[in-house]
């Protein structure tokens, strides 16, 4: 009886989990990746599909302007541009205000700024108002523009920044952004895994397609509202999906709250950060495949820890139970006993710390 309630001893069982789990979060942390609680390491174990922001996720997120065409003079277009993109954090708002301290152009003061959510932006400058955005802004004030002006340079993967007052296009920017490194491998890898990538992006469709094209992108799902991406979650969720978001802007926070597991940036917005449930540091994305691989590694281990602390009971209370004393006459002495239930436990830690 004293040899059960040893063996029966559940130490093992209850370290197979947390063990696992606390190596697996601390091995995350080593390599720069931030995880919340156990439930998002668990969780990402499962994942199938992942969307991918392209500004700052797929691509560095440091863009330069490249190309300007303008009806005004050029100087004129960089200076109303700059002083409304002067009151944005978007990194391509950065490359703007950036090429005019660079052209040492003055910037002016903006009254009644307005954020138009995936769009662009809006302000009054001279009692003037104002626009600047993407192609979507420009349909949507039913403005005409010869988008032929445009698409060679999106073709190479340029993003067009356009200038509009209420009645008519002032001229436009294009602005370029380099690929991650390693961006095309973490794809790559992630495809090995079985999984599925899409990016969901506000940008030009043919910017997002060849960007897409050069890392081996799925799905492309471009010129998106911030709500568009959340209903892209919300879609494959009811699909029966296990959906992981990565981004690094205001305009993510939504889909990565959605998102079974939330990844966010480390380089990012606060409210991203806020959103997700893992942090990736230095907005590296090969750590998207490390916090991966750890969810795997990290589920095996408990798997196995959980086999480990079982197997000593179903051999062991059988045994302790005289179960082989009368073809035998084996006993297990209460020593025995408890030597085989502190080895459960030594072994499940040990197994642990192999992750």
């Amino acid at each position: 009886f004293v040899s059960i309630l040893v063996i029966a001893c559940p130490c093992a069982l209850g370290l197979a989990t947390p063990t696992a789990i606390i190596v697996g979060v601390g091995k995350g942390a080593k390599n720069g990746i931030l995880i919340k609680d156990a439930a998002t390491l668990e969780h990402l174990y499962k994942v199938d599909s992942i969307i991918v922001d392209k500004t700052g996720t797929i691509t560095v997120g440091k863009p330069s302007v490249v190309n300007i065409e303008s009806e005004i003079k050029e100087d004129e277009l960089i200076s109303i541009l700059s002083s409304l993109e002067n009151k944005s954090e978007h990194p391509i708002a950065k490359a703007i205000t950036s090429y005019a301290s660079l052209k040492r152009l003055e910037t002016m003061p903006v009254s009644n700024f307005e954020i138009i959510k995936g769009m662009g932006l809006k302000g009054v400058i001279d009692n003037k108002i104002y626009y600047a955005g993407n192609i979507t802004l420009v349909k949507q004030n039913n403005l005409s523009f010869d988008v032929s002006k445009i698409e060679k340079y999106t073709k190479e993967g340029k993003t067009p920044i356009v200038l509009m007052t209420e009645k008519e296009v002032l001229g436009f920017v294009m602005v370029s952004d380099e690929l991650k490194e390693g961006a095309k491998e973490s794809i790559e890898k992630l495809h090995r895994m079985g999984i599925k990538v899409i990016m969901a992006t506000g940008d030009d469709k043919r910017t997002a397609d060849y960007i897409a094209s050069l890392v081996g992108i799925d799905q492309v799902v471009a010129e998106v509202l911030p709500a568009d991406k959340l209903s892209i979650v919300k879609k494959l969720q009811a699909d029966k999906h296990i959906v992981a978001m990565v981004g690094d802007g205001v305009n993510d926070a939504p889909a990565l709250a959605q998102s079974n597991v939330g990844i966010a940036m480390g380089t990012g917005t606060d409210v991203a950060i806020e959103s997700a449930g893992i942090t990736l540091l230095h907005g590296d994305i090969r750590k998207v495949v490390k916090a991966v691989s750890l969810s795997k590694i990290t589920m095996t281990g408990i798997k196995q820890n959980l086999f480990w602390a079982f197997i000593y009971n179903i051999i062991g209370i059988p045994l302790a139970s005289g179960l082989l004393y009368p073809i035998f006459g084996l006993l297990l002495n209460p020593i025995f006993a408890g030597l085989a239930m502190a080895m459960s436990s030594v072994s499940v830690v040990s197994n642990s710390l192999r992750i």
